[in-house]
């Protein structure tokens, strides 16, 4: 992988994140509190094949959202981050079906994970009814675990 590549991703999915956290925090602080929902994957839990640049920044994602939680906690600020799965979107039209088959073959609940299933873990971490979740890392991904 040409170092370009590596600095690319990193500076998109890693330093985005930071970016924008360190954007927000003073206002939260400022406010009494919030919710930061960080987007990580599967692949950033249990790592796969050829992609050294993208699990690298999930990972580091992981590492900031529980680092954060724990700094952040006292702002009564809660992060929180979603892993999800093989998911529906745009950019699976492109797989082969065969592909496709495989992937949901190796997820137990059979299927893809839709973008609503997503959305509404993000939901829920974002809401009331998760006011004691902090630091966590919610696996949207019907069950899968990469290289099984």
């Amino acid at each position: 992988m040409p170092p370009d590549d590596f600095d690319l991703v990193v500076a998109i999915n890693l330093k985005g994140v930071f970016n924008c956290t360190q954007a927000v925090v003073p206002a939260m602080i400022r406010q009494g509190g919030g919710v930061i929902l960080n987007a990580t994957s599967i692949v950033g839990i249990d790592g796969n094949i050829g992609q050294t640049n993208y699990i690298a920044t999930k990972a580091g994602v992981i590492g900031m959202t529980k680092t954060w939680a724990r700094e952040l906690g006292r702002h009564n600020i809660r992060v929180n981050a979603v892993a999800p799965g093989f998911t529906a979107t745009e950019i699976l039209t492109s797989m082969p079906e065969k592909v496709l088959e495989a992937m949901k073959a190796r997820t137990p609940l059979g299927r893809l994970g839709q973008p609503e299933d997503i959305a509404n873990a993000y939901l829920f971490l974002a809401s009331d009814e998760a006011g004691f979740i902090s630091g966590d890392v919610l696996r949207v991904d019907g069950g899968i675990v990469i290289g099984t």
